[in-house]
Order: C-alpha cells, then sequence, then structure tokens
C-alpha cells in the first residue's frame, strides 16, 4: 500500500505542475490574442473550466494518497510492498461468490427499469421496482432452500 500512496501522491505532483503550466499558458496565449486583436479592450485572462478541473484532480489525487499513506501507517507492511514476498502471500480470501445464480441478472434487469422509467416515464419504474426488491430478497435467500440450501 506504500507505494499506492507515493503513486497517487506522484500523480498529485503532476497534476499541480500541469495545473501552474496551463494557466501560464492560457495568460499567455490571451496576451499573444490581446496584442494581435486591437479591438479586445479586456486584458488576459484565466481559462477557469480546465483550470479548476485540473486543480480539482490534483485535490482528488492528493486525498488518495494522504489517505492511502494514513492506511499503510496503520496496517503495516503488506506483502505487495515486500521484494521477497511471493504470490501465495497476498491470496487471501475473498468471500463467496454464487457461480450458478440467476438473481444478479434479474436485479440489474428490474434496476435498468428503474433508471429508465425515472428518464422516460414515471410508472416504468412502479414495474421495474418490485422485480428489483424480489431480486434482491431471492438473491440473499437462494441458499436457504431449495438444491442448495444449507
Amino acid at each position: 500500500m506504500t507505494a499506492n500512496a507515493r503513486l497517487w501522491l506522484i500523480l498529485c505532483g503532476f497534476f499541480v505542475l500541469a495545473t501552474a503550466v496551463y494557466v501560464i499558458w492560457t495568460i499567455a496565449y490571451d496576451a499573444q490574442q490581446l496584442a494581435t486583436d486591437p479591438t479586445i479592450v479586456e486584458g488576459p485572462r484565466i481559462e477557469w473550466a480546465g483550470s479548476t478541473a485540473l486543480a480539482l484532480a490534483s485535490v482528488l489525487s492528493g486525498l488518495i494518497g494522504f489517505y492511502l499513506s494514513r492506511v499503510s501507517r496503520s496496517v503495516g507492511v503488506l506483502p505487495e510492498d515486500r521484494e521477497e514476498a511471493e504470490i501465495d502471500d497476498g491470496d487471501a480470501e475473498q468471500g463467496f461468490f454464487s457461480p450458478h445464480s440467476w438473481w444478479p441478472v434479474v436485479l440489474a434487469g428490474g434496476l435498468a427499469l428503474v433508471f429508465i422509467g425515472l428518464a422516460a416515464g414515471f410508472w416504468i419504474s412502479l414495474i421495474g421496482l418490485p422485480i428489483g426488491v424480489i431480486a434482491i430478497v431471492g438473491w440473499i435467500y437462494e441458499y436457504y432452500r431449495g438444491y442448495f440450501s444449507h
């Protein structure tokens, strides 16, 4: 996790540098336009959309890097941070995933109807909502009854 934190902090530095270069470049371009066109009465301006986007990208990557560095201090050294670690050192149990369940597909269809209903007509959401609720209940309780019950 230390390597991830370093990468995010390096990315933050890149975005800070890119923001500075972008602001200077847009001011220089505006000054050049001002020098070649005498009808423009305003001075050089900053292009705010790109400058804000790059500044927010630097803030976001800095926050992620800071968070990962704080977490890596509390967690300790992970297998991916050690040079002598083997692949099997980081192979932990990730959870149980049902290989044969159709409920995620039904849930996706129900949620698709809900979101289409928000865009097209609210009555479609009224059809998709019960389908989504039934799919969630079915997915939760699929191992409590039937062939694969516990």
